[in-house]
């Protein structure tokens, strides 16, 4: 190989490493696509470790470093599995895979998720209930033991 060739191919190596961090930084967080969906960071966990969405189906999977449950205004108890599951559209979760909530003694999954103005209403199907959007504004993290959460700001992904 001449010097000249070896010279651009160098110059083209040392290009992609400098323009490949940019490209991945371009990547929006699993936070930043419920955003852009019109819903709420804290619907999520701070943490979360990655995700996968299928723009044209809407397909979304959300991963998070295991399962943990919270209380939201003390009145019900959420938790979450490792993996979040659903169908994601402009201000729905739909099909939702991976949270529940408990009714007396039992765990119910909820099935949807739908912003309505400033409420979000959380359905398991036969019944529903609304909480303000201003609840999920911070994201809920994982407790030291796995099985409280206290909110905490979701700007430190």
């Amino acid at each position: 190989m001449s010097p000249s060739a070896l010279f651009l191919l160098l110059i083209c190596i040392c290009s992609f490493s400098v323009c490949l961090p940019a490209l991945s930084a371009a990547t929006p967080t699993a936070y930043e696509v419920l955003e852009s969906y019109g819903l709420p960071i804290g619907l999520l966990p701070r943490g979360a470790l990655g995700y996968e969405l299928d723009p044209a189906s809407g397909a979304f999977k959300a991963y998070l470093n295991g399962s943990c449950a919270f209380s939201i205004r003390g009145s019900y108890e959420l938790r979450y599995q490792s993996t979040i599951a659903g169908r994601i559209s402009q201000g729905k979760l739909r099909s939702l895979k991976g949270v529940s909530v408990k009714f007396l003694l039992f765990w119910i999954g909820i099935v949807e998720v739908d912003r309505r103005g400033d409420q979000l209403e959380f359905s398991v199907g036969i019944a529903s209930a609304n909480f303000g959007v201003d609840n999920f504004e911070e994201c809920p993290q994982c407790g030291v033991q796995g099985l409280v959460w206290t909110l905490e700001a979701c700007h430190t992904w």
